[in-house]
């Protein structure tokens, strides 16, 4: 751990609520000028005006901010970022009006990325790809980053991520077990699939993981295998969560709210009971503007989930095929143009509440005594600028638990 005094800000700006933040707490962002971050063995011990904190944390090595504006550490709860290859050609494709289902259905889409991945995994270039991928999130401001598998589909490839994964990286990184992506190439039937799954890649994973995925859509896995699945993954311990409602509504949301999972992803094409049963439970939303850009998908309700108090989270994405963005100032663009948020409400989302998705909202997400020493710095002295720079260099400089990265 590493002590260190961030001295010289314009201003920080950090969610005043502790996660998960909903109602009008989502907007509620306390910001600090002419301020100061005190980070003590990694940890944040005084955060506030500049003099209050230098009276007691003086005599710490110094990080001259120069007049820069500061938010927590980005949190990005939902990534595909262990995967080999790139989907270039039908990002191709679909600009000349081929759809994503049409693309999955002649053999792209996952399987191709299954493919690919499987090669990394055997030439020992997967761990490389993923190190590669979390700098290029580090640089634009995530120091928490989720992990899924689910482009191995077979029992080495899918364990060889979740290894990837756990290695130990710059960032802090979750595994999540996603044997449910799609139907493995081998397999004709999905029912047999998940046999396989369940009972030989399942206890194994479940060593190496925090949670559990699957991806309940039409082409996919219905709702009677998805329950299967999360409720065989709960027997071992992990936490659920969904893909569902990116296509079709095909009960995911209620799934999702029954088994207690902690969030259910995506989400374009749920209404308005979706949204009122999500805000009546603790199951967080989490969007995925990048995604819907890139597909060119119907805009998933946030407005309407953020006013009725729903647990709202953005995240990236990233993945090579429907989001090839890792960046989380750009979600956070998007999630104002395209979602109808406010900054405010965009920084809260990838803050503290993509950190409780991640079970970290005790010690991830804030500004404040006693959370993880995780500071971006941004190139303004205005932090809505993490949000306002369109695709831009907004970030100056990351901190992860008082390190410099």
């Amino acid at each position: 751990m590493t002590s260190l005094l961030i001295d010289n800000l314009a201003q920080y700006a950090s969610p005043v609520a502790p996660a998960p933040a909903r109602g009008s707490a989502l907007r509620e962002v306390e910001v600090v000028t002419g301020a100061a971050i005190a980070i003590v063995d990694g940890r944040i011990a005084a955060c506030g005006p500049r003099d209050q904190v230098l009276r007691d944390h003086g005599d710490l090595p110094v990080h001259d901010a120069g007049g820069c504006a500061a938010i927590p550490g980005l949190v990005d709860c939902h990534t595909h970022a262990a995967f080999g290859g790139d989907r270039a050609g039908e990002f191709d494709l679909r600009s000349q009006g081929a759809g994503y289902e049409q693309i999955h259905a002649a053999g792209g889409g996952i399987a191709a990325s299954v493919r690919d991945t499987r090669a990394a995994a055997a030439d020992g270039t997967l761990g490389p790809l993923l190190d590669r991928h979390l700098a290029w999130m580090a640089a634009a401001g995530t120091t928490t980053a989720e992990v899924k598998s689910g482009y191995g589909l077979d029992r080495d490839t899918e364990l060889a991520m979740l290894d990837a994964a756990a290695a130990g990286h710059p960032i802090e990184v979750a595994p999540t077990f996603l044997g449910a992506h799609a139907v493995g190439p081998e397999w004709d039937d999905a029912d047999d699939y998940l046999t396989f799954v369940i009972k030989r890649v399942m206890p194994q994973a479940a060593v190496r993981a925090e949670a559990a995925d699957v991806f309940l859509e039409r082409g996919a896995f219905d709702r009677d295998q998805a329950e299967r699945y999360l409720r065989a993954a709960a027997g071992h311990g992990l936490v659920l969560r969904l893909h569902a409602d990116q296509f079709s509504q095909a009960g995911g949301v209620g799934l999702a709210i029954e088994l207690g999972a902690r969030s259910v992803d995506h989400l374009e094409a749920t209404g308005p009971e979706g949204v009122a049963a999500l805000a009546a439970s603790d199951v967080a939303a989490v969007m995925l503007p990048a995604c819907v850009i890139m597909l060119d998908l119907p805009r998933p309700p946030a407005r309407e989930l953020a006013d009725a108090g729903a647990i709202v989270a953005l995240a990236t994405d990233f993945n090579p095929g429907s989001a090839f963005c890792h960046s989380l100032p750009l979600v956070m663009s998007l999630a104002c143009m395209q979602l109808g948020m406010s900054p405010a409400e965009a920084l809260v989302a990838c803050t503290v509440n993509a950190a409780w998705v991640l079970r970290r909202g005790d010690r991830l997400g804030r500004i404040a005594a006693g959370y993880d020493g995780d500071v971006v710095l941004l190139d303004s002295d205005d932090w809505r600028h993490a949000a306002y720079h369109l695709g831009g260099p907004a970030v100056a400089g990351v901190i992860k638990a008082g390190r410099r990265l």
